[in-house]
């Protein structure tokens, strides 16, 4: 709730920018802290910010700390209010039964953050004072980092509340199931059987956030060298530290696994979605059954940013440290993320027996999980208007125009069919990932807008839609 409120005032205020959203209110962040940036799977995926319980000055040599030059100023005043309202019913009819399903879901997520101040460090007074100045390279935090091969840094500043606030969310979810069960066989009464039932749940959770409480906050990296000198990057997050060996040089630093090159242009995104192609064909190949089920479960996530987001970290630790212990997961987040892991492992043993293959399913539904959890929080309410069967095909073949990979734009009959609210969908989900969408008549062309200011946005955003579209 708190880092639901946090990720969505950033996305408004600094898209694309230097400001970290707070994710806990036990994060205890204050100028200076140092962060550790923890490496992530893929290329495209930001980095995970650890704040740890260190200041700058406790992995510093030396008894004489530095005392930075602080400066406050006033930032801005912000309150926002986000919703969600989904609905939908299903009939279905078979030889001996009927059942009708009516669902409404709706969620406000509303937060009072009133006059906000920033904190800065004089990062030219800290660059002076970090002259000739040595890291304790034997602190146990610098050891951890440094064998785990992780960049980390020092907050340079940080938005901070100026008065008490508030944050309220209201969740209203009703389901209603009615249905006739006939049972007829030759000779004998015929039994029917009806059933009505309904589950209706409400929660109204308000949380008050005191003064001085950290909203945001921007680091500063550090290039840490083998005899614990350091310098600040300051002009980009590039930080690490020197590498033994013939590249001395080089610095360890935040990779991802696959890809490396942060080309945007056309090029570059044809080229990673064919190295990631053998990734989207397991998923299609698997049973129909399962893929539905799939599809089912992840879009049931994708209203749910924290379980989506508490799923992709289990499923990094599942890959990169070869452990699935669900033990750091909330019993709420388990209940939302478990139906999507039992297809997994079902999917998983029913292809056990086929040969070996490049990609593994757990690899595959990371990937999909991965990109929809670096969307915005407004893209990925667009994508759940987006998210049927026919228009994921209409968008895969955007897909395929924009990648280069088909030469004419989606056209027929049920692109000139969309409706208004999923064509708006749509267009938000595109625009908000650098790419343009326009339809004329039974026609729809994408283009990414400008290539150098959309950076891995449009890659996201087609990995997501090829991924959902393999499901279905």
């Amino acid at each position: 709730m708190f880092a639901k409120a946090t990720r969505n005032f950033v996305e408004e205020v600094d898209p694309g920018g230097l400001l970290i959203p707070v994710r806990s209110l036990n994060d205890s962040i204050a100028l200076l802290t140092v962060v550790v940036s923890q490496k992530r799977f893929w290329f495209w995926q930001k980095p995970k910010h650890l704040p740890t319980d260190f200041n700058l000055n406790d992995i510093l040599t030396g008894d004489t700390p530095i005392t930075p030059v602080l400066t406050e100023t006033d930032f801005i005043k912000y309150n926002g209010t986000y919703g969600d309202n989904i609905q939908g019913t299903m009939d279905a009819t078979f030889i001996h039964s009927n059942v009708n399903m009516e669902g409404k879901d709706s969620s406000k997520l509303q937060f009072s953050f009133g006059s906000l101040k920033k904190d800065e460090v004089d990062v030219r007074r800290l660059l002076q004072d970090s002259k000739n100045r040595l890291l304790d390279m034997s602190h146990c935090l610098i050891q951890q980092i440094k064998k785990k091969r992780q960049v980390f840094g020092v907050v340079k500043e940080r938005i901070v509340t100026s008065q008490p606030c508030s944050v309220i969310e209201e969740v209203q979810q009703a389901e209603q199931c009615t249905g006739t069960l006939s049972l007829c066989e030759p000779k004998s009464p015929k039994v029917s059987l009806k059933d009505n039932g309904s589950l209706s749940k409400d929660s109204n959770v308000t949380m008050e956030i005191p003064t001085n409480t950290t909203l945001a906050y921007a680091l500063i990296d550090l290039e840490v060298k083998h005899d614990g000198r350091y310098e600040l990057c300051l002009m980009s997050n590039k930080g690490g530290f020197e590498v033994d060996g013939p590249t001395q040089k080089s610095l360890m630093s935040v990779t991802g696994a696959p890809g490396g090159q942060n080309n945007p242009g056309v090029s570059h995104l044809t080229r990673e979605l064919e190295n990631l192609r053998a990734h989207f064909q397991l998923l299609a190949a698997l049973p129909a059954s399962s893929r539905s089920s799939l599809l089912k479960g992840i879009t049931a996530l994708t209203q749910d940013r924290a379980a989506l987001g508490a799923l992709q970290s289990l499923l990094d630790r599942t890959l990169l440290e070869k452990s699935a212990n669900m033990a750091d997961v909330s019993e709420a987040h388990k209940r939302s993320i478990q139906p999507v892991l039992e297809v997994l492992k079902e999917a998983e043993r029913l292809s056990e027996a086929q040969t070996e293959r490049s990609v593994s399913l757990l690899s595959a539904l990371h990937l999909i999980i991965s990109a929809l959890d670096e969307l915005t929080c407004d893209s990925l309410a667009a994508l759940r208007v987006c998210s049927s069967p026919d228009v994921l095909k209409i968008m895969e073949l955007l897909v395929q125009h924009l990648s280069g990979s088909r030469e004419s734009p989606a056209s027929g009959a049920e692109v000139s069919a969309l409706p208004e609210d999923v064509l708006s969908g749509m267009q938000h989900l595109f625009a908000s990932s650098g790419v343009s969408l326009q339809r004329d008549g039974d026609t729809a062309r994408s283009q990414i807008k400008q290539m150098q200011q959309a950076g891995n946005r449009p890659l996201i955003m087609c990995i997501a839609l090829r991924g959902l579209h393999s499901l279905v």
